[in-house]
């Protein structure tokens, strides 16, 4: 069955994990120039300093600042109509709270918006992808200060005047929701610039799942983010009323690991708390009944739900369509003697159902249909969108240059047929981005060997490469598919 003549193809990247050129141009430092690589065996770290000696991974990256209308290129010849990507907000205010914005980084994502048009490829712009500039935490302590709402949305007017006629599709924030899915100082970290002040003066490297925490500073700080989202939404209309403004949650789908009751209910405990509780303010604008109750079961306070302006504002700013990260699904059980696995922010119990990838995530298209459908129903009426599914993997450079990814294709074909049958269910399923569809520096690990592309990079995590390109199998798999509107899996 073919897909919508309108469907919406393509991939994404962030801008931390791909532009590199980290203090060209008058960017100034954000929070993923701060860390340090690690692997699948040992946890990225963080230095408040940066040390000249060490190799941050994101400093030059796969240097996408330099190699972008090469890189566009490639995804145009793949045959995408848009393409996912993120604004550093360093770039555009290098401390965050500058007077002025920045103009060589406003002029760059000028060329890039104006090179994906060149192509017909729309742009899907995500104004903060854990990219909060260092001052800021240092500074200000993140989204945990309300001032940092005014800045963000001194950032954003920014991005929305300047690229109101060559931007159609916005993301406010990346994951919103990673601080309720991964918990504790990385999550804080990442996702709302929010870090203690015995952290912020360390003289040592620090584990990132050894940052300090304190949940009710995450409550409040996720609740001011809310309210720049919802600010960001109402601006963004009165600037363009034609831009569509969405969410982006890391949907971390769950099934009960036995038939005990007990773990049926903790499975919905779960969902609420790491999906729920952020989808529902952002879509539905207020905070769901049970939410109270959830932050009191946590120790904290509740009040900062009881501001009636907020209220208003969470009210109006509802987005206009739900976006949503898919990689794999796990299991939760309220046993505690029980084997474990990890994923996409999360570490939960196996399911001894799916196979996994080299990094440990089960491999779960069924729960993709599964995904859509609790959403569709829990949001009835409103636009969903895929805006990241992919599998890191290490892939194996022939000796004629060629890289037979068959695990990859074998990963996105059971997926693209479970949005098929999605779509076929009558679901309002409007468009799929691949995570990272050119290699990059992933996120939770800071390496380069955990591939996601369909576009081979030459970096490496000792540092070496010549940053050459080079199409893998599933290049030519992908944009068949593309070609076809989905009907030639093959």
């Amino acid at each position: 069955m073919a897909f919508p003549k309108n469907f919406l193809w393509g991939g994404a990247v962030a801008a931390n994990q791909c532009e590199g050129a980290y203090l060209e141009d008058g960017k100034g430092l954000s929070v993923p120039d701060m860390l340090l690589g690690g692997n699948v065996n040992t946890p990225r770290t963080f230095l408040p300093q940066i040390d000249e000696t060490a190799f941050y991974p994101s400093h030059e990256s796969i240097d996408f600042y330099h190699h972008y209308k090469e890189d566009i290129a490639l995804f145009a010849e793949m045959g995408w109509n848009v393409f996912r990507l993120s604004i550093n907000w360093g770039r555009i205010y290098p401390n965050g709270d500058d007077e002025e914005p920045n103009e060589a980084g406003l002029a760059f994502y000028d060329s890039v918006f104006d090179e994906c048009h060149k192509y017909g490829m729309e742009p899907l712009v995500t104004l903060c992808h854990y990219e909060i500039p260092w001052n800021i935490v240092t500074k200000y302590h993140g989204f945990y200060n309300r001032e940092t709402i005014d800045l963000f949305l001194k950032y954003v007017k920014t991005c929305f005047e300047r690229y109101k006629n060559k931007v159609k599709y916005w993301l406010t924030f990346n994951e919103i929701n990673i601080a309720m899915m991964v918990g504790g100082g990385l999550g804080d970290l990442y996702g709302l610039g929010l870090m203690q002040d015995e952290d912020i003066n360390s003289t040592e490297r620090i584990p990132l799942n050894k940052l300090k925490h304190d949940d009710q500073q995450t409550l409040i700080g996720l609740h001011n983010q809310f309210v720049a989202s919802a600010l960001a939404v109402i601006e963004g209309h009165k600037i363009n009323p034609d831009f569509m403004i969405g969410n982006m949650i890391a949907h971390g789908t769950m099934y009960p690991l036995t038939p005990n009751p007990k773990d049926m209910l903790f499975v919905q405990e779960m969902e609420h708390n790491k999906n729920d509780y952020c989808g529902d303010v952002q879509v539905r604008g207020a905070y769901p009944v049970w939410a109270r109750k959830m932050v009191l079961d946590m120790g904290c306070d509740p009040s900062f739900m009881d501001n009636e302006e907020d209220a208003k504002i969470l009210k109006e700013g509802v987005v206009d369509f739900y976006t949503f990260s898919y990689y794999q699904t796990s299991c939760v059980t309220t046993k505690t003697d029980v084997e474990m696995t990890a994923g996409n922010m999360s570490y939960r119990a196996k399911n001894p159902y799916l196979k996994a990838s080299d990094w440990g995530w089960q491999i779960d298209p069924d729960g993709l249909l599964y995904t859509i459908r609790v959403l569709s129903d829990r949001y009835p009426g409103t636009p969903l969108m895929i805006v990241e599914n992919g599998l890191g993997a290490f892939d194996k450079v022939e000796e004629d240059g060629s890289i037979h990814d068959t695990y990859r294709i074998d990963y996105f074909r059971p997926h693209i047929q479970a949005m098929q049958k999605a779509l076929d269910e009558g679901h309002k399923l409007i468009g799929y981005t691949t995570w990272g569809p050119i290699d990059l520096v992933s996120a939770g690990t800071g390496e380069f060997a955990k591939r996601y592309g369909f576009v081979y990079v030459n970096k490496h995590d000792d540092g070496s490469g010549d940053f050459s390109r080079s199409r893998k199998d599933s290049f030519f798999w992908y944009k068949k598919v593309i070609a076809s509107n989905g009907t030639d899996l093959d």
